[in-house]
């Protein structure tokens, strides 16, 4: 596969989650839609309601025009959630014991962000919310990391990975408590960062109290809040050669970099970029997944529609290098 290829040309679909099942590829994406609400940096303009779900086990039959995915509807909505407000932001899914657990934020009534659970027996749903948010959650963009460490096979832990600033409202928590005026650091403060949190052994709440994941430079130190590789949102982990694979966005810098530990909880250490710009779009939001034996890089931009709340999503090749590193792909 050369270049980059639009999934679903005829509907607008982001933030995409991608998992491997029983030989088969499954997408999640944001399912974005014409709301009527004017752009602010709030991000009120993406009020997404529901989510579908798209499915391949022929990924390079997809790109080149042989087949479509498939679509298996509307798997969740607005509507089915009992404690919603707005705003069905991006979510991850993932597996266990033959159980599929889809994590979502969500605005409550009071307009806060929170991540919910719903439940399947199939990847493709449909899922059933549960009653109430996770205790302690907030913020929004959600990736789950499932990670089979040796001398645990059949064991696995999962590690719920989140933060978003801006309308992600994580300048508003401290230490995982809200803050009465909201923080954002400036010039040569630490950048703020992303966190992440072990989940519980049903998958339905966080195990421990979630812990910041710093992203540092060579020597050490954390990025600067200045710097323009510095997190924003999105993040997503990804194993290769037994390390731990750190990318996100860096929101109004409009680039997705990376970073790599030998720890799940980092500190990460910077190490380059994996996108830069998208030609439309204010920016992008990814994941990265093998599947039969070659790596992707699933993202969007808004260059079908021209409006940047109108996202559609994208696929190319990512390659890792010998030594670990990963090639720039021009966005």
């Amino acid at each position: 596969m050369e270049g980059k290829y639009y999934l679903v040309p005829n509907d607008y679909m982001a933030d995409p989650s991608v998992h491997v099942w029983n030989g088969k590829l499954y997408i999640y994406p944001s399912h974005d839609r014409e709301s009527g609400i004017e752009e602010n940096d709030n991000g009120d303009h993406f009020d997404m309601c529901d989510y579908h779900v798209f499915s391949t086990d022929d990924l390079e039959a997809v790109v080149n025009g042989e087949k479509t995915l498939e679509d298996h509807g509307v798997i969740l909505s607005v509507a089915d959630i009992p404690w919603a407000g707005r705003q069905l932001w991006d979510c991850d899914v993932q597996e266990k014991d033959g159980k599929y657990y889809m994590y979502f934020p969500l605005k409550d009534r009071n307009d806060i962000f929170r991540f919910g659970v719903a439940v399947a027996d199939r990847p493709e749903g449909p899922f059933i919310p549960q009653p109430d948010p996770m205790r302690g959650s907030y913020s929004i963009d959600v990736a789950v990391l499932k990670d089979d460490v040796p001398g645990k096979e059949g064991k696995p832990d999962y590690y719920f990975y989140f933060g978003g600033i801006w309308g992600g409202q994580l300048q508003r928590y401290c230490d995982n408590k809200a803050l009465e005026n909201a923080h954002l650091p400036e010039g040569d403060e630490p950048a703020l960062p992303s966190r992440v949190a072990r989940l519980s052994d049903d998958m339905l709440q966080f195990a421990e109290e979630p812990q910041p994941v710093m992203v540092v430079d060579a020597d050490g130190n954390p990025l600067k809040a200045n710097d323009p590789h510095r997190f924003f949102e999105a993040s997503w982990v990804h194993k290769y050669n037994g390390r731990y694979y750190l990318s996100y966005s860096t929101g109004d810098t409009h680039l997705i970099c990376y970073a790599t530990s030998d720890n799940p909880y980092g500190p990460f250490t910077y190490q380059g970029v994996i996108l830069t710009p998208v030609k439309a779009g204010w920016t992008t939001h990814h994941c990265i997944v093998e599947f039969k034996g070659k790596w992707y890089l699933f993202h969007h931009d808004s260059v079908p529609s021209g409006k940047t709340w109108l996202r559609s999503l994208k696929v190319c090749e990512l390659h890792h290098n010998e030594d670990g590193t990963i090639d720039t792909i021009e966005g």
